[in-house]
């Protein structure tokens, strides 16, 4: 049984998506062991065991607030991820995903068919993720596709399947759900998705531990290996900072990540 990490990679103008993954491949050789892919559109492209070239398909626009500006956002593949992976078993993982441990190893060993992180949370406590893990007037629950374990097999497919059917009539998703968010996003095209195979149940496995996640307003630095400082202002508008050490996070700002990538290329 093969086995392998698989990242999505389409630059925009103001986001080197692409050396974002290659830094992260390290990472994950390191830490886990396996060998990393991704997909991009993009022919001058190294640092990983395979390469999958691929249209980035149909563009978003979203709000950075860590750019200040709006962007192009790329995000309409990743419902291939199950066609497009070379690997029998797969972890899919977001390019601004750090692995600074071999915790996601328990995710690989487990027997499941399909993993992904139901909650959120901010690792400085200080932003309430209430809002982030539902979405819609119905408070649908989210299923953050930031990080996904999935196996190749019938009910896999199915739920990518069912992602892409989102992806391709999300107005209609869109309105069904109640859902304000005119930009299409994973996150919810995987929430949607997994409650259509599931019958409509909310009883789904999951990544048995929130998804540690960095803010964009928050300052991320990177300290020394597998160590990386987060400064932050707390509610009563004091300065503080925490460290993260050993442990994987998701960085939402790409400002700060692109910093430490590019000085550590």
């Amino acid at each position: 049984m093969t086995q392998g990490a698989l990242i999505f990679a389409f630059d925009n103008d103001h986001i080197d998506y692409v050396s974002m993954a290659a830094w992260s491949a390290e990472n994950i050789r390191q830490h886990l062991g396996i060998p990393v892919a991704v997909i991009t559109d993009r022919e001058d492209v190294d640092g990983f065991d395979r390469i999958i070239h691929c249209d980035r398909g149909g563009d978003n626009h979203r709000w950075f607030g860590d750019y200040e500006t709006q962007m192009s956002w790329h995000n309409h593949t990743r419902a291939n991820a199950y066609q497009l992976s070379p690997w029998d078993q797969t972890l899919l993982l977001d390019a601004d995903y750090v692995v600074a441990s071999d915790q996601l190893r328990c995710v690989l060993d487990s027997s499941q068919e399909f993993l992904a992180h139901r909650w959120a949370t901010d690792v400085t406590g200080k932003n309430d993720f209430s809002g982030l893990n539902y979405f819609g007037d119905n408070r649908m629950p989210m299923w953050w596709a930031t990080v996904i374990m999935f196996r190749r097999c019938l009910h896999a497919e199915l739920i990518f399947d069912a992602m892409a059917m989102v992806r391709d009539h999300w107005t209609h998703y869109r309105n069904l759900y109640k859902n304000n968010s005119k930009s299409y996003r994973n996150d919810h095209a995987l929430s949607i998705a997994l409650g259509v195979v599931n019958g409509h149940s909310l009883d789904h496995a999951g990544i048995p531990w929130s998804l540690a996640s960095v803010v964009p307003e928050h300052r991320l630095t990177r300290v020394d290996v597998d160590r990386y400082r987060v400064d932050f202002v707390n509610q009563e508008n004091q300065s503080r900072w925490i460290e993260i050490h050993g442990q994987d996070f998701h960085a939402m700002g790409k400002k700060h990540l692109g910093e430490i990538v590019a000085s550590h290329a």
